[in-house]
């Protein structure tokens, strides 16, 4: 896949494509940024174009290099991600025994560490040191959301490229060219900070569903239904949609912000744009400091998830909230 199939990130392929070009890739680099914006497809194509065999600063995705990239099988590349919760020193260690035989071809080897953020401590100092002394020409690819989480030593050993949210309006182009109906497509757009986690999210079975039933429970809440909590906490669990309330959490802070779109005039922010007559009707039933309290509960709700609080009582306790 050539670079320019990367929706947004201009600077990120900029600084890959001139290193290509100039020949002066670096033996390591950092792919910072939030989830979904992009860095796996970067790292494939920077993969790739290392090495192609027609395309100086770009990946043909046609040559028999390519082509083994794009399937998977290119002995070269090595793909790595977190076992479980974390990167494991056994990882690690087995990176280097494939490294310690030669390249196939006669380009580096390159490895791609997803979630680089996630290797343990004694992991993160055994890849230190393969940083430092490769047994063969290698170009190692760390992904990682929260860069200032690996070891300083490690950040000083990499160069840097960074990723940025891709702009909702590319996004949105971008979907609409697909055919997503424009209601799924806004909310997918406002959950994610790139269009392939939009089309990850958007694959999901769950998703739709999860978005019908916060609409469901947002309605309602307002019209003070007390059967909400009870029938809500029993669908999402046999549903088998509890495991994505931090999801929910999130569909409910951008319902409630919708509010105060509409109210502020601000109509072309609205996310669930096909609820803009309900929401016309119901936005000022609340004032501006009750809808930014709703958002901070379900931020609330989101950071006692994260810090493994019981799903259900999260839940039903936040209800309970928007029914006082």
């Amino acid at each position: 896949m050539p670079f320019q199939d990367i929706v947004g990130q201009e600077d990120a392929k900029r600084l890959l494509q001139n290193a290509l070009r100039k020949e002066t890739v670096s033996h390591a680099y950092l792919f910072s940024g939030p989830a979904g914006s992009g860095q796996m497809k970067t790292a494939l194509t920077f993969a790739q174009a290392i090495f192609c065999t027609r395309l100086k600063d770009d990946a043909c995705g046609e040559c028999l290099e390519c082509r083994k990239v794009e399937h998977g099988n290119h002995p070269d590349l090595t793909l790595m991600k977190p076992e479980g919760a974390s990167i494991k020193i056994d990882q690690i260690r087995e990176l280097q025994r494939i490294f310690s035989y030669r390249s196939e071809g006669i380009n580096p080897k390159v490895y791609i560490i997803e979630g680089a953020d996630k290797m343990t401590v004694q992991a993160a100092n055994s890849l230190l040191k393969f940083l430092e002394e490769p047994s063969a020409p290698a170009v190692g690819i760390l992904i990682s959301e929260n860069s200032r989480s690996l070891l300083p030593t490690i950040q000083s050993r990499t160069q840097r490229i960074p990723f940025s949210p891709v702009h909702p309006e590319l996004m949105l182009q971008v979907l609409a060219d697909e055919g997503v109906p424009l209601p799924m497509a806004r909310c997918a757009v406002s959950l994610t900070s790139g269009i392939e986690g939009c089309r990850e999210l958007l694959e999901q079975n769950w998703f739709a569903e999860m978005r019908n039933l916060v609409l469901q429970l947002a309605k309602e809440s307002l019209g003070k239904s007390s059967s909400a909590v009870a029938t809500a906490g029993q669908k999402l669990f046999k549903t088998g949609l509890g495991e994505h309330l931090d999801t929910l959490f999130s569909m409910f802070h951008l319902w409630f912000k919708d509010m105060l779109y509409f109210l502020y005039r601000k109509h072309e922010s609205i996310v669930f744009i096909d609820q803009l007559d309900f929401i016309s009707r119901h936005a000022r039933q609340r004032n501006t400091e009750q809808w930014v309290s709703y958002m901070e509960y379900a931020a609330e709700s989101k950071r006692k998830l994260r810090s493994n609080a019981n799903a259900q009582l999260c839940l039903e306790q936040f209800l309970i909230r928007l029914e006082n």
